[in-house]
């Protein structure tokens, strides 16, 4: 097989892709590539306790480079985390935006740069900036395997007046340099493992099954569901194995790609609107329901279930479409991610909001088969 481990800076769709262990202490590298001297790092609450912001700050501090740190980013980021975030980097000046964490972390670099580039902006006007102003450079710096965020120019913010997700984006901010280091990721706690694991093998099923795929999207969303299907499970039992995180991390970067070319799905959609509704850990929310949305959608994705059968290497069946829905059911099995909508704070009466939610979301415009309120109300009741 091939080296998983294996270092290379080629061009990918988003500018540059930097994959290996210890890859991060060439950041000085990349930021000089992009011409600047200063690094604004935004980065999530709690990722200082794991030693990487320490880290990272040594390395910019060694090679003399002018840096703040931002840390005040939490999980499913507020529109007012992103104006406080951009009214800081608006004082700190113009600087390369280090995005360095997990999907919300991200998520919120992509924002607070775009904003800050728009004096005056604020991350409640979403739907305008699409057509503002550039944002500053980014370098991505992901220490999880999962969202693929640092793939695309937009991120996800949380209306918590509205209790919706938001998109806010720009081809400004879509990450000029994606450094992809594995050791950032060795002893994540299983749980987050999963979630976040979880999380890019939807994207890469989805995105088979999306009406915007393309042959290109497709290559990624095939590649990127083998290396998740073989390697998180692998990651999950054994944290500590580099191989393992290697192959889920380049697995995750794929599927980053697939989708953004592509577009997800109902498992995103309803997925989206559990997290804005309870709170719910992402990855948590799309597994609660990512069976029985397969089901839904299976007369509809047949090809991309096949595909799907074909990338997790199952033998051939007179019926691959069930035997790959069987197969995600074993992975979510074994990394324990599962739990029915009760243990996620989700009434009986919560139901029909996060359908209405759901079926309104953007990405469920690509679902295969397009889903009624009530036949998601339905679905949501049977996970219940």
């Amino acid at each position: 097989m091939a080296d998983l481990t294996h270092h290379g800076g080629e061009p990918g769709p988003t500018g540059r892709t930097e994959y290996g262990p210890g890859v991060v202490a060439e950041l000085p590298r990349f930021i000089d590539s992009l011409g600047h001297t200063r690094v604004f790092v935004v980065t999530d609450r709690g990722l200082r306790a794991t030693g990487i912001v320490g880290r990272v700050e040594k390395i910019l501090a060694a090679a003399g480079i002018e840096h703040a740190v931002h840390e005040d980013v939490g999980p499913n980021p507020s529109t007012a985390e992103l104006d406080r975030g951009a009214a800081r980097l608006r004082e700190f000046g113009v600087a390369v935006v280090l995005a360095l964490g997990g999907g919300s972390a991200l998520d919120a670099a992509k924002s607070i740069s775009l904003l800050a580039g728009n004096p005056g902006a604020a991350a409640a006007d979403a739907d305008r900036l699409w057509d503002a102003d550039d944002g500053l450079p980014l370098i991505a710096v992901p220490t999880t395997a999962g969202t693929g965020a640092e793939t695309n120019g937009f991120g996800v913010t949380e209306d918590r007046c509205a209790r919706r997700k938001v998109y806010i984006g720009h081809s400004s901010v879509k990450p000029r340099i994606a450094v992809l280091d594995p050791e950032l990721t060795l002893g994540l706690p299983a749980r987050v493992t999963a979630a976040t694991g979880l999380d890019a093998l939807v994207h890469g099923i989805e995105s088979l099954a999306s009406r915007g795929s393309t042959p290109l999207s497709a290559a990624y969303a095939t590649q990127a569901v083998s290396l998740v299907g073989r390697w998180l499970p692998v990651a999950y039992r054994d944290g500590g194995d580099l191989e393992a995180r290697s192959g889920l991390m380049l697995g995750a970067h794929l599927a980053g790609h697939a989708l953004t070319l592509s577009g997800l799905g109902l498992v995103h959609g309803i997925g989206h609107a559990l997290t804005a509704h309870t709170g719910t850990s992402h990855g948590v929310a799309l597994a609660a329901v990512l069976e029985e949305v397969l089901v839904f959608s299976a007369p509809a994705a047949a090809s991309a279930y096949e595909a799907t059968a074909r990338a997790l290497h199952l033998p051939p069946t007179s019926d691959r479409p069930g035997a790959a829905i069987a197969a995600v059911r074993e992975i979510a099995g074994t990394i324990e991610i599962r739990r029915p909508l009760r243990e996620l704070g989700v009434t009986r009466g919560d139901i029909p909001v996060i359908a209405a939610a759901a079926v309104a979301d953007a990405v469920t415009r690509n679902a295969p088969r397009l889903p009624s309120e009530a036949q998601v109300a339905e679905l949501l009741r049977s996970v219940y």
